[in-house]
C-alpha cells in the first residue's frame, strides 16, 4: 500500500499540466507494470478477462525461463566439452560461464527494444506498449551464442520498428517481432547465423570457461544431416538439450515445461500448438516413407527450433490465426512447411522460423476464408 500511495502522490506531476508531463508515458508504463490498471485498452490487443495484457506477457516470460536457464547451462556445457575440461568443472562454473555469455544479449535486446518503445511512446504521446516484454527475451534465445552484440542490437531495432511500430504497435503487427529479428539476421548476416563455427562460445569470461582455438567448429545435428552425415548425439541428448544450437532452442524438456504453463493458464491455444506438431509429424512420415530423410520422423520434432517455434512463436495470439478452424489450418501449415524446407533445401537446414514467417503472412487470409465459408454455410441454411 505504501508503494501505491507513493505513486498516487507523484502521479499529478506526470499528468496534463504537471511539471513532468513530458514523461507521462514512462510513468504510466511503470505504474501499469506494478499494478493492474482499472481501464481497458482503447485499441489494439483487447483481453476480455480480469487480467490485462501486461500480466499475460509476464506469464509468457515466466514460461520462457526454463529454456533460458537451461540455455545458459548448455552454453557453458558446450564450451567445457569442446575444451575437454567438463569432467573437472563444477555445475556452478559451467552455469556461471553460460550466464555471463548470455546475459549481455538479453540486456542488449531489452535496452534497444524497450528504448525504442519508450521513445516511440513519448513521440506519439501514447501509452508504453508491453509486447516487447516477451520479444525481448525470445530474440536472444533464437540466436547463436556467438552473435555479435551490435548485430543483435540492429536486429532488435529493425524488428521493433518495421515489424511492430509502423503497423500501430502491440496487437496490430502482422509479423512476429522475434521472427522478424531472426529473419533480418539470417538474410543480412548469414555467415553469423549458419555454419559450424558459431554454436559454441569460444572465449573465457572473467576466468571462467575456456578459450578455444581459432576456427574451432562444431556442427549442429541438423547441419550434419544436411551434409549427409549421421548426427552426433543420442536421442536423449536431443531431448534433454545437450547439443549445439541456438541458446534457448535445444532442450525439449525445458520448452515442454513452458508449454505446460502456457496451456494450463490458457494463454496459448492448444489447437495451434498441437496442429504444428501434427503438421510436422505428417510431413516427416511422408518424407520417411519416400526415403528422403535420413532420420526418424520423431527426431525432426526434437531438433532445431521446431519445439520452441511451436510453443512460443506460432501461438502468438496477435500474428496467428484467430478463428477456431483457422488455428488448425495455420498450425498444420507451419509444421508441414518447416519439415518441407528442412528436407527439400539442404542449404537451409532449419526451416521453422521461415515457416512461422509465412504462417503469419497467410493467417489473415486463413481467417477470412474460414469466416467467409461460415457465412456461406449459414446463408445456404437460411435459404433452404
Amino acid at each position: 500500500m505504501s508503494l501505491r500511495n507513493y505513486l498516487n502522490n507523484i502521479k499529478p506531476n506526470f499528468q496534463q499540466g504537471g511539471k513532468l508531463h513530458m514523461f507521462e508515458s514512462i510513468f504510466d508504463g511503470f505504474e501499469t507494470f506494478l499494478f493492474v490498471p482499472n481501464k481497458t485498452s482503447a485499441a489494439g490487443a483487447n483481453i476480455h478477462d480480469s487480467i490485462d495484457s501486461k500480466r499475460i506477457m509476464s506469464i509468457v516470460v515466466i514460461s520462457l525461463l526454463p529454456a533460458l536457464l537451461f540455455g545458459m547451462y548448455n552454453v557453458g556445457y558446450q564450451n567445457y566439452i569442446a575444451a575437454g575440461t567438463f569432467a573437472s568443472a563444477s555445475f556452478i562454473e559451467v552455469f556461471c560461464y553460460g550466464f555471463l555469455a548470455v546475459l549481455p544479449k538479453v540486456l542488449v535486446s531489452y535496452i534497444v527494444g524497450l528504448g525504442i518503445e519508450f521513445a516511440w511512446a513519448q513521440w506519439k504521446h501514447e501509452e508504453i506498449q508491453e509486447g516487447y516484454l516477451v520479444s525481448g527475451i525470445i530474440i536472444p534465445l533464437i540466436v547463436p551464442v556467438t552473435t555479435p552484440l551490435w548485430m543483435l542490437a540492429l536486429a532488435c531495432a529493425f524488428a521493433v520498428i518495421f515489424c511492430k511500430e509502423i503497423f500501430g504497435g502491440t496487437g496490430m503487427n502482422i509479423f512476429n517481432v522475434a521472427v522478424g529479428a531472426r529473419m533480418f539476421l539470417f538474410f543480412s548476416y548469414s555467415s553469423k547465423m549458419t555454419g559450424d563455427t558459431i554454436w559454441v562460445a569460444q572465449n573465457s569470461i572473467f576466468g571462467l570457461g575456456n578459450t578455444l582455438p581459432d576456427g574451432f567448429s562444431m556442427a549442429t545435428p541438423l547441419s550434419q544431416i544436411s551434409q549427409s552425415i549421421v548426427p552426433q548425439g543420442s536421442l536423449y541428448d536431443m531431448i534433454v538439450g545437450f547439443i549445439p544450437g541456438s541458446i534457448g532452442e535445444t532442450s525439449v524438456i525445458a520448452i515442454g515445461i513452458g508449454a505446460i504453463i502456457l496451456l494450463w493458464t490458457g494463454i496459448a491455444s492448444w489447437k495451434t500448438m498441437g496442429s504444428v506438431f501434427v503438421g510436422g509429424i505428417v510431413m516427416a512420415l511422408i518424407f520417411s516413407s519416400l526415403d528422403m530423410t535420413s532420420i526418424a520422423w520423431y527426431e525432426h520434432l526434437v531438433l532445431g527450433g521446431f519445439c520452441f517455434g511451436a510453443v512460443f512463436m506460432a501461438t502468438d495470439p496477435v500474428t496467428s490465426a484467430r478463428t477456431e478452424m483457422g488455428k488448425y489450418i495455420y498450425g498444420f501449415m507451419i509444421g508441414a512447411m518447416a519439415i518441407i524446407v528442412r528436407v527439400m533445401n539442404p542449404g537451409y537446414p532449419e526451416g521453422m522460423m521461415l515457416a512461422i514467417f509465412f504462417g503469419n503472412m497467410f493467417a489473415p487470409l486463413i481467417d477470412y476464408c474460414v469466416v467467409s465459408r461460415n457465412i456461406a454455410r449459414r446463408t445456404n441454411r437460411i435459404n433452404k
